[in-house]
């Protein structure tokens, strides 16, 4: 039997150039939004790979996309990636067949230093000139002919947020596959300085004998040995001890001859990039002040800027409850009419009572907040791609840099309001330790969307009013979350992690018009992980619960309230005497559903009810999530919540949106009625209704800030100090992180009780 033929190695095409160049527009418009996200071995940079589009068939054509940077020497985790890949140091990504380098056609000079590097590396190279539009608007015009020549690469003008010259491109990628990987013929050092380019021709020959199969790489990266001391950190100790020992020989040599070996090279390839800038650009109108900086004037203004952006934020938290109000209803009343539908088809029992209440309405009580979800995601989606993001990190490093945070945290705190996971992650950006672990720190304190269906259901459940009221009420949660963040970031700069942090070198990108189904894309990929997390973990979590909840159960108490509600029925006068047990169980049963003779007797209804909730609050409360809820119910209390909040904190250590699932499950195990629509009563309405043993309502005004403050400043996620742990390489800063955001969650919730009864009486 012959072998199965083995499938061919994908042609590899590998995508990289500067941040704000628009290489991610272009990586989406290549392989039409479909991407395989993963990370690298033993980093958590994300690595996202795609296949050409119209390559199914024939050759398959795989682009991976690379984290942006600035050069060949690493500043982050990101760059160093970056480097490796390209340098072919990373072993499990295949050598590139094909680098397609992606330069700003309106920062042409800035772009080519990068471009020049990679090219010089000996791959197979193309360059995109990419935002031509952008460059012919503020008055330039970038000849693609003579900077082909000029750099000996083609070159491919294209504008990715519209589509303009990308099948071109697509076109070019699939016949460069078909013809296979072509020999470059490296660089000879011979702009350089003449004692320079001698001791890199040396240090190239010394590579090519290590390592023979790199041979091609070999000049590149003897010159940058020579001429910066980062390129010696590769991961998994690339360069043997003797070869950095003649590195810093070589160094030494040029030291003595006069020769900076620190400054020649850059300045050699910023004169060389200068040259063929002025070589292939055109001015066709004399510059002047583009729209993006007239935008700037406004929006990045010292007093007006931080205006606008909270303006934003407003007009973002009024909208999630305005705008998905509908969609919210509609998967509310579908998630209503699956729990009775279910619970109608089944016989009575525990399976029944399992999915109903356990399951469908656990689950379907976070589901129906996806609208809200959808549009934060949406939203956050539109300020990245609009180029606002950077202008709202450019805002606020004045603030940043009070408290002692670089203003490059900014981005990631603010990416946390997605989720503080690739909020902690995308701390990679920032240079200095110090930096890097108070923003890890304090990241988790940014609202994230996780904590949005607490906040809606306390709100719904707790605050009166109308969209205004509770979108104020949202806004103020989160900009506590702020305030929060940067008052323990100013904490631990001046204790545990001081520093002086470096001065924002921020590039703020031209303003973009958003691309639609780009956003759109964004939004569902990122609200899929929470569908995800509602299908798996909130639904074993609400399994389990639902076992906490239903057992054990005592049947010696249970028979007890039933007799107590057959004596109220005779003696009420609708049961004939001498009616025997089993049809006096009947008979309740119609009372209850309101059939029948007695079902009319809205009294007598509404008795039984009442036992029917006495039993069910006695079950619940014997049951072993009960007896979980009152055993740090202590602690708890000079909060204000009871041992039930306590099963709901608990449980949503898993993940904070757990908190509703729990609530839900918690109060239909106690809900007795099922209502006149045959479906469980909606969260909100049961925690309206809930009252304690002084008969006063359980969930005021009070309660629900002061659980929300709660849920602003604890920790409650159990992902999170995962990749946390995994950032710091131990548990000894998440577990740090832990104990000091519980013990701040608990004196705040404290405080704001203490305040709101003050205020409210």
């Amino acid at each position: 039997m012959n072998a199965p033929a083995k499938a061919p190695r994908p042609f590899l095409v590998v995508l990289t150039g500067n941040p704000n160049c628009g290489k991610t527009t272009l990586f989406n418009a290549l392989t039409g939004l479909r991407a395989k996200v993963g990370n690298y071995a033993g980093v958590t940079v994300e690595r996202k790979e795609g296949a050409l589009m119209g390559t199914s068939s024939g050759a398959p054509v795989a682009i991976l996309d690379l984290p942006g940077t600035y050069s060949l020497s690493p500043q982050s985790p990101d760059e160093r990636v970056a480097r490796d890949v390209l340098f072919q140091r990373e072993p499990e990504v295949a050598p590139p067949d094909l680098v397609l380098v992606v330069v700003d056609a309106s920062n042409l000079q800035r772009n080519l230093y990068y471009a020049t590097q990679v090219i010089e590396l000996g791959h197979p190279v193309f360059v995109v000139l990419n935002m031509v539009d952008v460059a012919r608007a503020s008055g330039q015009e970038v000849d693609a002919r003579a900077l082909a020549a000029a750099l000996g690469v083609p070159v491919h003008p294209v504008v990715a947020s519209d589509g303009t010259g990308v099948a071109e491109l697509s076109a070019a990628l699939k016949a460069q596959a078909a013809r296979g990987t072509t020999r470059v013929i490296p660089r000879d050092f011979t702009e350089l300085p003449e004692a320079f380019g001698r001791e890199a021709r040396s240090l190239q020959a010394r590579l090519v004998a290590l390592h023979p199969h790199r041979e091609r790489l070999a000049s590149a990266e003897a010159l940058l040995l020579l001429s910066d001391d980062r390129t010696q950190d590769a991961r998994r100790g690339w360069h043997p001890p003797e070869l950095l020992a003649e590195v810093r020989e070589a160094r030494g040599r040029l030291e003595a001859a006069g020769t900076d070996w620190r400054s020649a090279a850059i300045e050699a390839r910023y004169a060389r990039v200068a040259a063929i800038q002025m070589g292939v650009t055109r001015e066709t109108a004399p510059p002047g002040e583009t729209w993006s900086d007239r935008v700037d004037r406004v929006v990045t203004h010292r007093w007006v800027g931080p205006l606008i952006f909270a303006g934003i934020l407003l007009a973002l938290f009024v909208s999630i409850f305005w705008l998905a109000e509908w969609p919210k209803g509609w998967i509310e009343s579908a998630v209503e009419a699956t729990a009775g539908w279910v619970a109608g088809a089944m016989p009575p029992g525990d399976l029944n009572d399992l999915l109903a209440r356990g399951v469908v309405a656990g689950v379907g009580s976070v589901v129906v907040f996806l609208p809200q979800i959808c549009l934060l995601f949406l939203f956050i989606s539109l300020l990245e791609d609009s180029g606002y993001m950077a202008r709202a990190a450019f805002l606020m490093d004045r603030l940043m840099s009070r408290v002692g945070l670089h203003g490059k945290s900014f981005i990631p705190m603010l990416s946390s309001f997605a989720c503080a996971i690739p909020g902690v992650m995308a701390t990679r950006t920032i240079e200095t330790p110090q930096d890097r672990l108070a923003t890890i720190l304090v990241a988790p304190l940014m609202s994230c969307s996780a904590r949005l269906p607490v906040y809606t259901v306390l709100i719904a459940a707790c605050i009166p009013g109308g969209a205004l009221v509770q979108g104020l009420v949202l806004t103020g949660m989160y900009l506590l979350g702020i305030v929060g963040a940067l008052g323990m970031a100013w904490l631990f700069k001046r204790t545990l992690l001081k520093g002086e942090p470096p001065p924002l070198l921020l590039e703020l990108p031209p303003y973009r018009k958003p691309v639609v189904a780009v956003m759109v894309r964004h939004m569902w990929d990122r609200s899929r992980l929470f569908l995800r997390r509602a299908g798996t973990v909130i639904l074993g979590i609400n399994i389990l619960l639902w076992f906490l909840v239903t057992f054990p159960r005592d049947g010696t108490k249970a028979s007890a309230f039933d007799a107590q509600r057959v004596e109220i029925v005779r003696k009420s006068g609708v049961l004939p005497a001498g009616t025997p047990a089993d049809d006096a169980a009947k008979w309740v049963e119609d009372v209850r559903s309101g059939e029948g003779p007695g079902g009319t007797n809205a009294v007598l209804r509404a008795e039984i009810l009442r036992i029917d909730r006495e039993q069910s609050g006695e079950a619940l409360r014997h049951s072993m999530a009960g007896q979980i809820g009152r055993w740090i119910e202590p602690v708890l209390k000079p909060l204000g919540f009871d041992w039930k909040i306590g099963i709901g904190i608990v449980a949503s250590f898993a993940a904070r949106e757990v908190f509703v699932s729990t609530m839900s499950v918690v109060y239909n195990a106690g809900e007795a009625d099922v209502g006149d629509r045959g479906a469980i009563t909606s969260l909100a309405e049961r925690m309206q209704r809930e009252r304690g043993p002084d008969g006063k309502p359980v969930y005021t005004a009070t309660l629900g800030l002061s659980l929300m403050v709660f849920y602003v400043f604890a920790m409650q996620c159990v992902s999170t100090m995962a990749v946390v742990r995994r950032e710091t390489n131990g548990w000894r800063w998440p577990l740090f992180q832990l104990g000091y955001m519980t013990a701040l969650a608990w004196v705040m919730a404290f405080a704001t009780r203490w305040v709101a009864t003050w205020w409210m009486g």
